[in-house]
Parts: C-alpha cells; structure tokens; sequence
C-alpha cells in the first residue's frame, strides 16, 4: 500500500497508508492528524486543511483551482508549494508524499 508521510505542527512525523482516489484530507483525518481541522468536511469552502507540499511532490498534483487559490490567499502561511489537503487527490505516483500541516491562521 502507498503511504503518505506528515508532518505534524508540533514537529513530528507521522506515516499513513493511502488509497488512490482518496482526498489527502481524509487519508490524514482517517490516520489521526488531529492538526487537521477541515470544519467545511472537504468542499472547499474554508482554509483549516492547509498543508504544505513537499516540492518534490508539488509537480505530481492536479493544478489548484481558483477557489483554492482564493482561500489561501487568505493564509498568513500561504507558500509557493501550499494546498487545501481536501482537493489534493491521491494518485499512485504520490506515494511517499511528503506534507507538513502549515501553522494555524
């Protein structure tokens, strides 16, 4: 199975399993990231599953839509490799990802 290691805010690292076509999201709520507050559940309507992209992994993920883009914009965290964690669809070249949760807003 493919796995997906994170990188909590306290600095520890945490290796999960992953499923393609699964939302990084869920792949991290389901593997107990507790730094994931995802309050919209996944419709990209809030920024709380900010995470940041390894970049050596950036270039593997679909391109971010303007929502996205809007709501990080929001961020005092946004880097040039940040994502929503909800619209970040596993595939089976990601595995090995690697994300960091960014700091709270």
């Amino acid at each position: 199975m493919a796995i997906v290691i994170v990188e909590n805010r306290s600095g520890e690292q945490m290796t999960l399993q992953a499923q393609t076509a699964q939302s990084l999201m869920d792949i991290m709520r389901t593997g107990g990231v507790d730094d994931i507050l995802a309050l919209c559940g996944g419709t990209c309507s809030c920024a709380t599953c900010h995470v940041i992209v390894d970049p050596a992994f950036i270039d593997r993920l679909t391109p971010m839509g303007d929502d996205e883009s809007d709501l990080l914009d929001s961020s005092d965290h946004r880097t040039a490799t940040s994502r929503l964690s909800c619209q970040v669809i596993f595939q089976d070249d990601m595995d090995g990802l690697r994300v960091t949760i960014a700091p709270e807003d």
